[in-house]
């Protein structure tokens, strides 16, 4: 194995960490690095794989409130309610993933300049949404009525375009719907949780017969650069957001989107 290759499963999986959790679409920077580093993966498997280094870092974030939910779940309603919100915010995007999962791996995940786009499109949609002044009417996750998980969820849909970011449409969604700054990110992370354990199994099934053992050390690689990066980001974002807000991130897509478009008319 090429040490180049395991240089650049190194800085997948730190890009990967960096922007799994905010709204600027880890997917389609992946896909875009990739593209041009000429970096291909088998069936494109390690985009989705080194997501369980994001997944397990919100995991371990996460374990003590994650942990007493799974005590509670049995005698409380209110945990019960909120495990069921977070299921029904899941499955929209759940099937709608799998039936159309080979157009999104073949035709969608092969499109750099669509990627870009809504990129741009995204980061345009995020400044507008973050400069409205909303009154927030939802600020406890764990209470929003079973409308508004099903609401979210349906927002999320919308990631399964590479470039417009599972998170982002998922906060943009929820501030659209009343919830407040810190609430939409928090929900973001809870929704990650089903969104790429499903995503990562199934990916995983789907490559089965054409996955090698040759393939393990680069994602290995990927895999601890993205834990290491995701846990860092979870750790701060939800007071960053809470303070700041989200324009920066729809900067950050701007100028990704846009420098994407410009390399891609240079280089191809």
């Amino acid at each position: 194995m090429e040490s180049q290759t395991i240089v650049e499963a190194l800085l997948l999986g730190l890009l990967e960490g960096l922007t799994e959790f905010i709204p600027v679409s880890s997917t389609g920077h992946i896909l875009l690095a990739g593209h041009f580093l000429g970096f291909h993966s088998t069936g494109k498997a390690f985009e989705i794989l080194i997501q369980l280094g994001a997944i397990l870092a919100i995991l371990s974030v996460y374990f003590r409130r994650l942990w007493q939910m799974l005590l509670d779940l049995p005698h409380d309603r209110l945990t019960r309610h909120f495990a069921i919100g977070i299921l029904i915010a899941f499955l929209p995007a759940a099937i709608i993933g799998a039936l159309a999962h080979d157009f999104i791996k073949t035709v969608l995940f092969e499109s750099p300049r669509l990627i870009c786009i809504m990129l741009i499109i995204g980061g345009v949609v995020l400044l507008a949404v973050d400069r409205m002044n909303f009154k927030p009417v939802y600020r406890d996750v764990e209470r929003f009525p079973t409308r508004l998980y099903l609401q979210i969820g349906l927002f999320q849909c919308l990631s399964l375009i590479p470039g417009t970011s599972r998170s982002g449409s998922t906060i943009v969604g929820a501030l659209l719907l009343g919830v407040d700054k810190r609430a939409a990110a928090e929900f973001s992370f809870f929704l990650a949780i089903p969104t790429m354990v499903g995503a990562f199994a199934f990916d995983l099934f789907k490559n089965r017969d054409v996955l090698s053992s040759a393939d393990l050390p680069i994602i290995a690689v990927g895999f601890v650069a993205a834990f290491v990066t995701a846990l860092i980001v979870v750790r701060f974002l939800l007071d960053y957001v809470s303070r700041k807000g989200y324009a920066l991130f729809g900067w950050w897509r701007l100028v990704v989107g846009g420098v994407g478009l410009v390399a891609l008319m240079i280089w191809g």
